[in-house]
């Protein structure tokens, strides 16, 4: 009898192109073939070619003069962008008179009280401190000015923020919208759209508000919108069986579920706000930020830092005293109904006193011999640090060597090689990246930012700082992945982890970026480490966050079949942590390149350099066009490193 064997599986090329990737790449291959030699037949590869630029210098210089001559004059500005201004102004004034008035002593105890009643005492006395802090540090006065700019503004951002974030979280078209939104608002440089700010308002107070929020609203609509489309399925259908209607649903199951998010985009939003404090300071901003933009001016790093302490203890604060709030940690235990709010009123009633009191005896301005000059040790210190680590340390070289090695082996070899592509292939590369994780609608977007660079007419500087952008977030990823799951393992580590990413994430970028140049001196490495250090926090934080949240029960499982700790990490955690991770990069990418601006004032060139010249000299053309190329860069690399969502349900 006849044994009938089945046929050997053939390999064939049309079964290879059943492979999704493979069939993209192949179309796009073949879409290659057809346009390349036609695009090398009409214009040489090579650099961007001049016939494809558009020269905005004379339209921009008229949309200028324009509004110079029709500020003080022009309906849209008496009565539209005037009303904004007065409502800043007023409410900013309103928070700062109050806090005067309260005098010293009752900011602190009323700080100190609502801290207590909210997260306990140990916070209670911590706030205290801090205050105490400022007072002694001599920054009183500024502390408070920037203390009712920043109230403001935070509010404002966090509304902005919750509002745009419901939007995406609740309609995939919403999302779809809003995300390059975003994506502008918080990769334009700051210094790019303070020059269109002051223009419209003036320097002044309405216009670093307006700059703050700008930059500060983008991860509350972020972070909002990821809790929120990550909410339990199960707790949702749940919740609709029971005939709960879709505003139900959201204000009893959605917005709960999201509350760690929610809670992290207003830690983010206020760590933002506040690292704008010195660049608003350039706008009139006044407070702590122009102490710190004044003493760096004089590249005096202890008077900096002096200002810059209050900045981060008044971030520490408010993010200790929101987390508590949204946790209720300091109602453990406490008691509820009439007696938690009889222990509320007669610890308002304790701070309203000791305000009153401090009023009656005339110390309501912090008394000038209870300060403490810390600017000549610290500068002596940075002198040691500069004549000992900055060159001949044995065997490991100075910093000045590293700074050195990194921009020979990376940053130069990483420049060249880009500038080297003809631009075609520049194209194809991002449109392969693009297409391969997303659909045709993302790489066409990405395709069309980088081919925006070109006709803007800054493809060479372009490529140079995206360089740059590509060394400092491979490292910031590396360091920060390594960090996050570490400190998503251990809780000692995690607690002794938060205060370092507070100080780093709030400290003003111009407070560290002199020790910085002082450590590795003038050039792109030290922009690059500028960007690092600025972005690390952010894709530490949102990386725990996102491995913490990993069902618990995945994690007993594996650890019943024998898992490691490594398996438990690779084969559990980092898969189902992926959209926190991609939000990490994310983020990682969008700091790096909102950094890239500072990178232009220690020797960074390129872009950066465009935008800061373009402020400098009220050269509207340089520094927008500058500034819009840095926003196609952040919306091509955000479209090759974020899939769609369609691509991330089908998993392949």
């Amino acid at each position: 009898m006849a044994t009938v064997t089945a046929p050997a599986p053939r390999v064939s090329l049309p079964g290879i192109l059943k492979h999704r990737a493979v069939a993209k790449l192949a179309l796009l291959a073949l879409a290659a073939a057809v346009l390349v030699p036609l695009a090398n037949a009409q214009w040489a590869s090579g650099s961007w070619p001049a016939a494809l630029t558009v020269d905005l210098t004379q339209p921009l210089g008229r949309v200028s003069d324009w509004i110079i001559d029709n500020r003080d004059s022009h309906p849209l500005f008496l009565y539209g962008f005037g009303y904004v201004s007065n409502a800043v102004v007023l409410s900013v004034r309103a928070v700062y008179v109050v806090l005067l008035a309260a005098g010293w002593a009752g900011v602190t105890a009323v700080s100190a009280l609502v801290a207590w009643r909210v997260a306990g005492v140990r916070l209670g006395l911590g706030t205290a401190a801090a205050f105490l802090t400022c007072g002694l540090l001599g920054m009183w006065i500024p502390t408070m000015q920037t203390l009712a700019l920043m109230v403001v503004a935070v509010l404002v951002s966090v509304a902005v923020g919750a509002l745009l974030g419901l939007a995406a979280g609740l309609s995939d078209r919403m999302d779809r919208i809003l995300r390059p939104v975003l994506d502008t608002m918080q990769v334009l440089p700051a210094f790019a759209y303070l020059l269109p700010v002051v223009l419209v308002f003036g320097i002044g107070v309405p216009a670093a508000v307006l700059a703050t929020v700008v930059y500060a609203a983008p991860p509350m609509a972020r972070l909002t919108a990821l809790g929120l489309r990550g909410a339990d399925k199960e707790v949702l259908e749940a919740v609709e069986s029971l005939g709960a209607t879709s505003r139900q649903r959201l204000l009893t199951a959605r917005i709960p579920l999201a509350r760690k998010e929610l809670l992290l985009g207003l830690n983010q939003t206020i760590m933002m706000a506040l690292s704008m404090a010195v660049i608003a300071s350039v706008i009139g901003a006044g407070g702590l930020g122009d102490r710190v933009y004044q003493a760096l001016a004089s590249v005096d790093v202890g008077a900096a830092l002096a200002a810059g302490i209050p900045i981060v203890l008044l971030a520490v604060v408010l993010d200790r005293v929101t987390g508590a709030a949204g946790d209720g940690a300091g109602d453990l235990g406490a008691p509820t109904g009439p007696s938690r709010r009889a222990g509320w009123a007669y610890a308002l009633a304790a701070a309203v006193a000791v305000a009153l009191v401090g009023r009656l005896a005339g110390r309501l301005d912090w008394p000038g011999s209870w300060t403490l000059n810390i600017a000549e040790p610290v500068n002596r210190a940075v002198d040691w640090m500069t004549d000992h680590l900055y060159s001949g340390v044995p065997v490991i070289g100075g910093t000045a060597d590293w700074a050195g090695h990194f921009t020979t082996w990376v940053l130069d070899p990483l420049r060249d090689g880009l500038q080297a592509l003809p631009w075609w292939s520049v194209l194809l590369i991002v449109a392969a990246l693009a297409w391969v994780i997303g659909t045709w609608r993302t790489a066409l977007t990405a395709v069309l930012a980088m081919a925006a660079i070109g006709v803007l007419g800054v493809w060479k500087p372009s490529l140079d700082t995206l360089s740059q952008v590509l060394a400092a977030v491979a490292v910031t990823l590396v360091l920060g992945f390594a960090t996050g799951v570490a400190a998503a393992r251990s809780d000692r580590f995690e607690q002794f982890l938060r205060p370092v990413l507070d100080v780093f994430q709030t400290m003003p970028q111009f407070v560290y970026l002199i020790p910085v140049v002082a450590l590795f001196g003038v050039g792109r490495a030290p922009a690059v480490a500028a960007a690092v250090v600025y972005a690390l926090p952010a894709v530490v934080r949102i990386t725990t966050q996102g491995l913490r949240q990993v069902d618990p029960a995945a994690l007993e499982s594996a650890r019943s079949l024998g898992a490691s700790s490594g398996q438990q990490i690779r084969q559990v955690q980092l898969p189902l942590a992926r959209p926190a991770l991609l939000l990490a990069l994310n983020q990682g990418v969008v700091l790096v390149l909102a950094v890239v601006i500072i990178g232009g004032l220690v020797g960074g060139g390129a872009l950066g350099y465009d935008v800061v010249f373009g402020l400098a000299q009220g050269d509207l053309a340089t520094g927008l066009v500058a500034g819009a190329a840095i926003v196609c860069l952040g919306l091509m690399l955000d479209r090759v490193t974020q899939p769609t969502e369609r691509r991330a349900k089908k998993g392949a």
